[in-house]
């Protein structure tokens, strides 16, 4: 990665500082535009709370609708963190740079937004109240003889989110605080001293240098275990279901792992791109870093393609009745069957055939849309997997069902989105999404690197 044009230090605090020292004249309307359809997607789920399920479409069989797609949707867009972060600081890939702290910020602020869908599933959200806190109090549930079953895969998910949460948080605020020093010494009042305690006394010195750095490599390693746990339980969730036959795929947990990836990725990479235009980081997100991406997510959507096919295959190599129901009703019946097509074409052909070309990788205008139509893919995949499989999974052809969401969960979802929008936009006016000491660290080993106690030109690296 040698593009670009050398950078100072000064230009860079300049440069990557502006979206907080100097906000944007469009920052507040955007903020409030999408603080208004956050407030509409929670009226609207306090409407549902009150008057119950019945203003969804949700219904017997089909329990699991936007909802819990929804849910699964943004676990895998949290996949993106240890992956931009994690896996290429160790394999040091110096393109990553750009990317790191806003893959890292989607990580958390899509782990809290996923954990919103179950507590707004379960319709009345304060009985988690009850399940958590057993003594001292007695639970209502309990003493009314309703007891939890504690033997489903459900219950892993919240050990699982809140450890990737906690885990994710930690690595964030350790790679933020070279940056808080240089905020803390260039504001003043209120905003001074909070950035003053959050860097926690960094003056810069070798050995802070070296903690800092190890905690980072440490941190990249052990996080690793959990981004393979988090999506395989969520993958658990299904396979573990006993009634729903067209679940249990044995390689549900990889298939789900690298569909996060897919999906995750893409979406740091349209964020990349709308920062880039935004704030006017040409000189930091360069076409090379988007290229990069692009040619990583042609090998992931490669393995999450080799996945969807075996999954088809092992249903149909079965050859069990209820198991050929659902795939008949996925591939044959409209309108699943052209969904299927659009999901496949979306998350597959469109993007795949995108990132071959070179010039189209390096077009940001081709490439937000191939990240677009990913993301919308795989949150139909998600759909696909969940509700055709409730929807046939009785033994009676006369309990089948199928599902049609109404208004209300529609606002919800979209009420998502615009959560993390306005998370990100926030946080920008708070930490810079691009790291700093990251892009100097880079600038310095674009001339220079060290091997072993000799200083030479970068030019001798091989990688």
């Amino acid at each position: 990665m040698q593009e670009g044009t050398p950078l100072q230090s000064r230009q860079v605090n300049r440069e990557l500082l502006v979206s907080i020292l100097n906000s944007p004249k469009w920052f507040f309307g955007a903020l409030s535009v999408l603080g208004f359809i956050v407030l509409v997607a929670m009226s609207t789920a306090g409407f549902m709370i009150n008057q119950g399920f019945g203003v969804t479409g949700l219904n017997r069989p089909v329990m699991w609708g936007f909802f819990i797609t929804n849910f699964v949707f943004w676990i895998g867009i949290s996949h993106a963190g240890v992956m931009l972060s994690a896996i290429l600081r160790l394999s040091k890939a110096e393109w990553r740079r750009p990317a790191t702290r806003a893959a890292e910020i989607l990580t958390v602020f899509s782990l809290m937004t996923a954990m919103t869908m179950p507590l707004i599933h379960t319709g009345r959200p304060w009985r988690t109240v009850y399940w958590i806190y057993t003594l001292p109090f007695v639970p209502y549930d309990y003493a009314r003889g309703i007891w939890p079953n504690i033997r489903t895969p459900l219950v892993w998910d919240p050990s699982a989110v809140y450890t990737y949460l906690t885990s994710s948080i930690l690595f964030v605020m350790i790679a933020l605080i070279p940056d808080f020093a240089v905020l803390r010494d260039r504001t003043t009042g209120i905003s001074h001293r909070i950035y003053g305690m959050l860097a926690m006394g960094w003056q810069g010195n070798a050995r802070q240098w070296k903690l800092q750095i190890i905690a980072g490599v440490l941190l990249s390693a052990l996080i690793l275990p959990v981004f393979v746990s988090v999506h395989s339980i969520v993958s658990w969730d299904f396979g573990m279901a006993v009634s729903v036959k067209s679940w249990h795929s044995t390689i549900f947990a990889p298939y789900f792992v690298v569909g996060a990836v897919h999906s995750g990725v893409s979406a740091v990479a349209f964020v990349l791109i709308i920062l880039r235009y935004i704030y006017g980081w040409q000189n930091y997100i360069r076409h090379e870093h988007i290229d990069a991406l692009a040619r990583l997510l042609i090998v992931v959507a490669t393995g999450w393609f080799y996945f969807f096919v075996m999954e088809v295959v092992f249903g149909f190599y079965g050859r069990e009745a209820d198991e050929i129901a659902v795939r008949n009703y996925q591939f044959m019946i409209s309108p699943w069957n052209i969904w299927m097509m659009i999901f496949v074409g979306l998350t597959y052909f469109a993007p795949v055939a995108i990132w071959l070309s070179r010039p189209a990788r390096r077009n940001l205008w081709i490439m937000s849309l191939a990240c677009i139509f990913v993301n919308i893919g795989m949150w139909l995949e998600r759909f696909l997997i969940i509700v055709p499989g409730l929807a046939r999974k009785q033994l009676l052809t006369f309990d089948w069902y199928t599902y049609r969401p109404s208004s209300v969960e529609w606002i919800i979802i979209i009420g998502t989105f615009a959560l993390v929008s306005m998370l990100m936009l926030t946080i920008a006016r708070v930490v810079p999404l691009i790291p700093l000491y990251d892009i100097k660290e880079g600038e310095i080993l674009r001339t220079e690197i060290k091997i072993g106690r000799v200083t030479v030109p970068a030019v001798f690296r091989e990688d």
